[in-house]
C-alpha cells in the first residue's frame, strides 16, 4: 500500500487540498485511492507517533489503525493531511529555526505504517509572510517569545527539506511554493492523490477562485469551458492572466506590522527565500513542482 503524507505546513493552503480531495472521494476510491476525513486519523496518528517515538509499529497496531481508517474499504493508496504533523503553530520556530524537529517527526510518522510505501508532500512560503501568518494563529504568546531568538534573515526551508530527506533516505519528497499554488493547483492535487491524468477533479479551480473576485471567477470558468487548454502550460498562462486582472488585493498582499520589522528586512528575507528555492530545486531526490 502507498501512503501519502501531506505535511502542510501551517498558513499555506488552509486545508483546501484536503477539502478538494474529499469532494472527489468517490471518484478517487474508484481508482483505489482512499482519502479519509481528518477526524478518522489525526488523533490516531498523533497518539501513535508519540507512543512509538520512531520505533516501528507492530503488525497488530498497524492493522488496528488501518481498520479504523479504511472502514472495510479496499485501497491501494491512502492520503493523510495535517498541517501540524511536524509542529504545532507555537513551536514552528523552536530552537531558533524553522521546524527544527521536521526530520525527527517525519521519521516517527514513517514508522506508524512502516510496511507501507510512503511519500511526503510539503508546501513552503516566504518567511516574510509565513511568520506573521503563523504568529496570527498563536494565542497568548508575545512575538519575541514566538520567535525564540531566531534571526528572520537566517530562516531557510532548505534546512527543513534536507532534514526530512536525511531522516527518510530514499523516500519521495515533493515540494512546492505556496505562492505558486493557484497556478499549479491541478498538478499538486494529482501529485498528492496519485489519480490518473484522465480524471476530471471537482474543485480544480477552488484555489485560484478563492483569491479572485466573483466576476473574475465567473469569467475564468466560462473562458476555460469555451477554450479548453491543450496542456498544463497553457492552463497556467490562462490562470495567470485572470489572476493578474481579478485577484483580490487582500488575498495576495499582506500587511506586515511586527515589532522591529522594516521594509528593508522584508525585502532581504524575500531575496533569501528566492535563493533558498533555487537550492531546494537542485536537491537530489526532491521533486519540485513549479509553474
Amino acid at each position: 500500500m502507498q501512503v501519502a503524507y501531506h505535511l502542510g505546513v501551517q498558513s499555506t493552503d488552509e486545508e483546501r487540498l484536503l477539502k478538494c480531495l474529499l469532494k472527489n472521494k468517490g471518484a478517487l476510491a474508484a481508482e483505489g485511492i482512499h482519502v479519509p476525513g481528518p477526524g478518522k486519523y489525526r488523533t490516531l496518528l498523533r497518539e501513535a507517533m508519540v507512543s512509538l517515538r520512531g520505533a516501528p509499529a507492530s503488525p497488530e497496531m498497524q492493522k488496528s489503525l488501518l481498520d479504523a481508517v479504511l472502514d472495510d474499504n479496499q485501497a491501494e493508496r491512502l492520503v493523510f493531511s495535517n498541517q501540524s504533523f511536524i509542529s504545532a503553530p507555537a513551536k514552528v520556530l523552536e530552537h531558533g529555526r524553522l521546524y527544527a524537529r521536521a526530520g525527527e517527526k517525519t521519521q516517527w510518522l514513517s514508522q506508524v505504517l512502516p510496511e507501507a510505501e510512503y511519500s511526503f508532500f510539503i508546501a513552503i512560503r516566504n518567511p516574510a509572510t509565513f511568520i506573521p501568518a503563523v504568529f496570527g494563529r498563536v494565542e497568548q504568546i508575545a512575538f519575541d517569545e514566538f520567535m525564540g531568538g531566531a534571526d528572520p534573515t537566517s530562516l531557510c526551508w532548505s534546512e527543513v527539506i534536507a532534514d526530512i530527506a536525511e531522516a527518510n533516505p530514499g523516500v519521495p519528497l515533493t515540494v512546492w511554493c505556496n505562492e505558486d499554488t493557484p497556478l499549479i493547483w491541478s498538478e499538486v492535487l494529482q501529485a498528492l492523490s496519485g489519480h490518473s491524468p484522465e480524471l476530471e477533479m471537482k474543485g480544480s479551480l477552488d484555489f485560484p477562485a478563492s483569491i479572485m473576485t466573483a466576476t473574475g471567477t465567473t469569467r475564468m470558468q466560462a473562458y476555460l469551458q469555451s477554450h479548453p487548454p491543450a496542456n498544463a502550460v497553457q492552463r497556467r498562462r490562462i490562470l495567470a492572466a485572470f489572476l493578474d486582472k481579478f485577484a483580490i488585493p487582500d488575498e495576495v498582499e499582506m500587511e506586515l506590522d511586527l515589532p522591529g520589522w522594516t521594509e528593508a528586512l522584508v525585502e532581504d528575507m524575500t531575496e533569501r527565500y528566492e535563493e533558498d528555492i533555487f537550492a531546494i530545486e537542485r536537491m537530489p531526490d526532491v521533486t519540485f513542482i513549479a509553474p
